[in-house]
């Protein structure tokens, strides 16, 4: 396989590319005070030059593009964290979701006003009390009451409950069955009575819609089971899958926004009578920062590769999530370095941008896990009998 963008791709990315520079990270002052009505202006404009939800089917109204294909775009769509709002991608994990699990009832009030950007979705698994990383210990628990599930539990980290129409829950349904299929998802409006938000957790400091919820005698129609009954923890592999390797591709973004800054302010900024540049130490930087980059890029490459060609990648998007984690939060700790006093300041992104990096490492699984589950499939295959062929 090819690693250069390849020429039906090109000028969609370069669009994308222009509409995040010259728009987006402008704006990105405005944003982070929650003005609402520029996030609105540039998600309209996105819709009218044909930059909306370009990751979403078309069948549902999405751009269509193939998976590997949304590797080049999402990865210039990645250099804010406004992006995937403004752009209209970020439902792009619940409206797939939804688009293979819901009922005819749900697609027709959630699905399209999710593509739409008419409504924002929530999805609720992680819990205070418990590991996340290993979630057969989830203590939120339905019981079908009649034609009612009647749910009790606490959550945290349902990022964007706030806003949300909605929350995906999964919860524990089935007392006698096996710990991968004793779960459920259910899907509650957040309106519903019983349904408390308690508070905005800020992680590092920024506040971004990560929202602990309490479920207390929740009360939904028995049709607000997504799926089937049992299957919480299939469907929230084939959430969380994808999902791992969306965030690879916009950290490719934010690295090169970050390296962008560096090497500009290494250019720029001058010590003892001549340029950072021709500090050995600062080139000591750059060159770690390429290698890293690249490396994960072309790891993320090839995993999007693999789902494209039909594989679960789940060695692939392991290895990408702890490797593109590490990467991004090693790239920019660089330029802050390269910017000193000023890199601790909002005077540049980096600030914003490093916290949200360090909280790549935990979310959807922590780097352990994943490094874990990816050594346990490399020996497996060894186990077996067989190799781990690299050049295949």
């Amino acid at each position: 396989m090819s690693f250069a963008v390849p020429d039906s791709v090109r000028p969609i990315r370069e669009a994308v590319l222009a509409f995040m520079t010259e728009r987006v990270e402008p704006a990105e002052e405005a944003l982070h005070s929650g003005d609402a009505s520029i996030l609105r202006e540039l998600q309209e404009e996105a819709k009218k030059e044909g930059l909306w939800a370009l990751g979403h089917p078309r069948e549902l109204g999405g751009g269509g593009l193939g998976f590997l294909d949304y590797v080049y775009v999402n990865e210039v769509q990645g250099r804010s964290e406004y992006g995937q709002l403004a752009l209209g991608t970020f439902t792009l994990q619940d409206s797939l979701m939804l688009h293979e699990h819901a009922s005819d009832e749900q697609r027709e009030r959630y699905l399209q006003p999710l593509v739409r950007g008419d409504i924002w979705p929530s999805f609720a698994m992680t819990e205070p009390t418990v590991s996340s990383s290993d979630p057969t210990q989830i203590q939120t628990s339905a019981v079908l009451d009649g034609d009612e599930w009647v749910i009790n539990g606490h959550k945290w980290f349902t990022t964007g409950a706030s806003r949300a129409a909605y929350t995906t829950v999964m919860c524990r349904t089935e007392d006698d069955a096996p710990p991968h299929l004793a779960f459920s998802m259910i899907v509650v409006p957040t309106d519903t009575p019983g349904y408390r938000i308690v508070r905005e957790t800020p992680v590092l400091g920024l506040s971004g819609g990560h929202c602990e919820v309490r479920y207390e005698d929740v009360r939904v129609p028995a049709g607000n089971l997504l799926g089937p009954r049992g299957h919480g923890f299939v469907i929230a592999q084939k959430r969380l899958g994808p999902g791992r390797i969306f965030h690879c591709m916009r950290w490719l973004g934010q690295a090169q926004r970050a390296f962008d800054l560096m090497c500009r302010r290494l250019h720029e900024r001058t010590a003892f009578g001549e340029p950072l540049a021709r500090k050995q130490l600062m080139r000591q930087h750059v060159f770690d920062s390429y290698t890293d980059i690249q490396a994960a890029r072309l790891l993320t490459l090839q995993a999007a590769h693999a789902v494209d060609g039909g594989s679960d990648a789940r060695v692939e998007i392991g290895a990408i999530k702890v490797v593109g984690a590490r990467m991004l939060h090693a790239v920019i700790d660089r330029a802050i370095q390269v910017y000193g006093a000023a890199g601790l300041t909002p005077d540049t992104p980096l600030d914003r941008m490093y916290r949200h990096a360090r909280a790549g490492r935990i979310y959807d699984g922590p780097d352990e896990v994943h490094i874990d589950s990816v050594g346990r499939r490399l020996l497996g295959t060894y186990a077996a009998g067989g190799s781990w062929e690299f050049a295949r």
